[in-house]
């Protein structure tokens, strides 16, 4: 993506052009960092954008599939797996409302 960049100088009165702030055309990068992965079961070294680094560990967290399969998964990622696992292991199920049906009649408050 493109921008404007800008130093903080304050333009002068009368707005005279040799005085005014200089914006300059500037460039926004990807925040890439470098991870293995592990793809058909050859390591492999990319450079992945942060954005797709988060997405993929709370993939893994949550137990989902994540498209991509890191080779050095942190310590904490684990244990958040674990924990998560035998969270939804020991949930307990959802208790159905039975609801009155339509040909039993209503009870009376007394």
């Amino acid at each position: 993506m493109y921008g404007r960049s800008h130093t903080h100088h304050r333009g002068v009165a009368g707005g005279r052009w040799k005085k005014r702030a200089p914006k300059t055309q500037r460039l926004f990068q990807p925040n890439l960092q470098p991870v293995m992965i592990v793809e058909h079961g050859v390591y492999s070294r990319i450079k992945l954008c942060n954005k797709c680094l988060k997405r993929i560990k709370k993939d893994m967290v949550d137990g989902k599939k994540p498209f991509l399969k890191l080779a050095n998964v942190p310590a904490n990622i684990i244990a958040a797996m674990k924990v998560a696992e035998s969270s939804r292991a020991t949930a307990p199920q959802k208790a159905k409302i039975s609801q009155p049906k339509a040909d039993e009649p209503m009870a009376q408050a007394v």
